[in-house]
This record gives structure tokens, sequence and C-alpha cells, in this order.
């Protein structure tokens, strides 16, 4: 059993990381954004609403994003948990999926902030040489992440949910870290 959020600003590996936990722990990763594209892709009825606010150059409302992750989370292969990447994003949808993990009796077991220091994103991001990763872009989407996420970190703080761990070095070096912070109540998926 592993239900945990992994939190991090672009850039902060979580990608990488979940890709690890995944093959370890036998829970599926849960991206927002790989949902949104599914969903539009499948022309769900989620996925048609998110397609308008993307087409008029609006950010994808929190009911619509909650309703991908709850419908996400009734599938089969979530039983044994689940690894929730770039999701929540803000207050409001921390609150949403504690509300619905509450109502699934589901609850978190915890969260994992990757820490890396601003400069060094802005280096790796440079380094993986992305049409959209210049520096004026990167920066805007660090200060974004500031603003709408740090607060999170200060709410799951306050419920005894959230390490925080360097994610700098070695990958398997922060695999280990990470994996220390997980929850007591973390099974491997042999186990």
């Amino acid at each position: 059993m592993l239900k945990i959020v992994l939190l991090g600003a672009p850039g902060s590996g979580k990608g990488t990381q979940s890709e690890k936990l995944v093959a370890e722990f036998g829970v599926p990763q849960i991206s927002t954004g790989d949902l949104l594209r599914s969903a539009v892709a499948n022309q769900t009825e989620l996925g048609q609403k998110a397609k308008a606010a993307m087409d008029a150059g609006e950010l994808v409302s929190d009911d619509i994003v909650v309703g991908m992750i709850r419908e996400r989370l009734k599938q089969d292969d979530t039983e044994n948990g689940f690894i929730l990447d770039g999701f929540p994003r803000s207050l409001d949808q921390a609150k949403a999926l504690d509300g619905l993990l509450d109502d699934m009796n589901r609850p978190l077991q915890g969260v994992v902030h990757i820490k890396v220091d601003n400069e060094e994103i802005v280096q790796r991001l440079m380094a993986r040489g992305r049409s959209d990763d210049n520096e004026e872009t990167i920066r805007n989407r660090l200060k974004v992440y500031q603003e709408q996420t740090q607060p999170l970190v200060k709410f799951y703080e306050d419920k005894g949910l959230l390490t925080a761990v360097a994610g700098v070095g070695e990958i398997d070096e922060i695999y280990a870290r990470i994996k220390a912070a997980l929850p007591a109540g973390a099974a491997f998926a042999g186990d």
C-alpha cells in the first residue's frame, strides 16, 4: 500500500522518481497532465470541458481536474494505492482531494516534497533543450509554482504528512532519500 503525493517544482525530478516508485511498489502514478491529455483525446465529458477551457487559453477548473482524479481513483489498479504527481497544485485542490479521499475511505499516507534550488532547476530545464524551456518561461513557471503550491507545504506540514527530501545528487541517491521518507505503512509490491 502506498498512497502519496509527490510535490516539487517543474524540473525537480518528480517524473523520474515516480517511475522508480511505480516499478518498486506496483501502484500507478497519476499525473493530471496525462489525465487531461487522455480525457481530451478520448473526448470524455470532462475532456471536452477541459479542451474548451484550454482552447480559450484558460486554466482547467478545479472541478474538472478533481472530477478526473475521482474517476481515475475509482479504477481497479489504484486499489493498492497511487502516487499523485502534479496534483494537488493549490490549497483548494488539496482540500478537495482530502474530501474525495475521505469519501473513498482512502486517506493519504504521506506527502514527499522534493526540494531543489531554483537555480539548479533552471540549469536542468535549460539542459533539456525543449522549445518551451527558455530561461524566462522557466523562471515564470517557478514563480507560479511558488505562489500556488508553496501553501501546500504548510498545509501538509500542519497535518503531519509532509517530509522534505533534497532533490539533488544521483538519481538513485535521491530515490533512497524518498524511500526513507515514505510512511511506515508503505508496502512494496512483493510484500
